[in-house]
This record gives C-alpha cells, structure tokens and sequence, in this order.
C-alpha cells in the first residue's frame, strides 16, 4: 500500500494527504484541506480550504468540495458538496463548463442528477432507470459506474427538505 499522487495537481499551504491515497490528475486542495488515510480523489477536483474528508471515502472525477466542509459519505463524479456535516448541494455546473462541458451534456447531467436523487424507487431503482434513459451519455454512465461500486460509505445525497 502507497499513497498515488496525480500529475499536475496544486497543494496549498498545510494540506494534508494521509497514508495509501489515490490522488488523481489537475486536483486542487486549499488551504488547510485535509485527507484521512485509503481516500481515492478522482481527477479535477476541487476541495475547499480547511475541508476534510473521512478515511476510505471517494471522490469522483469533477466534483467539487466546498470550503470548511466534513465529508463522510462517497461523493459522485460532478458533484459539489457543502456544509459542516457534507451534503450533495448539485452539480458542479461552473467548473463543468470551464472544463469544456457542452450544454447537451451538462443538461442530461443535470437531468440524469434529479432521476438519482429524486424521491419516487428506491436508489437502485432510480440508477437503473438512469442507466437505460441515459446509456449513450458518457459523463451519466460516469455517475452510474461509480454508484455501483459500492464500498463501505455510502454516496453523499442532498440534504432532506
């Protein structure tokens, strides 16, 4: 076991990477963000000053971490989490189109994001449903294969109205 850190990644002052992480490519961690042990990052990340993440969690490609927020639960490729006990705020729709993203494909996100977490089925259910209304949609399948791949946590989900 070793920690795996990305090319072209940016660290700001007192980051922490704890032991055995996987830190993927063009990953920004600010001031004072901290990673507990076996955390795997995908790539384009973004995680806010004096945030932290809980050991063994993942963070899919593209998602973005809010500032001073304490993650507990996976968080999906694309998703933009916030708050002193993490919740699923969105998408991460700006760094979506500073990364190039067409509004095609940030729609069907978009759209896919309000099938998986909405209130009808249960989440299997609901990423099932997602799978076949939205196969040809690479970015969705993205969401989908990492909501599969079940590990000790589970995904971050929005906040109950």
């Amino acid at each position: 076991m070793k920690t795996i850190i990305g090319d072209n990644c940016l660290f700001m002052m007192s980051t922490h990477v704890a032991h055995d992480c996987i830190i993927g490519n063009h990953v920004i961690m600010a001031n004072n963000a901290t990673l507990g042990g076996h955390v795997v990052v995908g790539d384009n990340v973004l995680i806010g000053g004096l945030a932290a993440i809980h050991q063994f969690i993942r963070i899919g490609s593209y998602a973005v971490i809010g500032g001073m927020s304490g993650v507990e639960s996976d968080v999906i490729p694309y998703g933009r989490v916030k708050g002193e006990r993490a919740y699923l705020a969105g998408l991460n729709l700006i760094g979506l189109e500073r990364k190039g993203f067409d509004k095609q494909q940030i729609r069907d996100l978009q759209r896919a994001f309000n099938e998986i977490f909405g209130e009808e089925g249960t989440l299997d259910q609901r990423i099932e449903m997602v799978e076949q209304d939205f196969a040809s949609v690479a970015p969705v399948m993205q969401i989908i294969a990492f909501a599969r791949l079940k590990t000790r946590f589970p995904l971050c989900s929005p906040q109950k109205k």
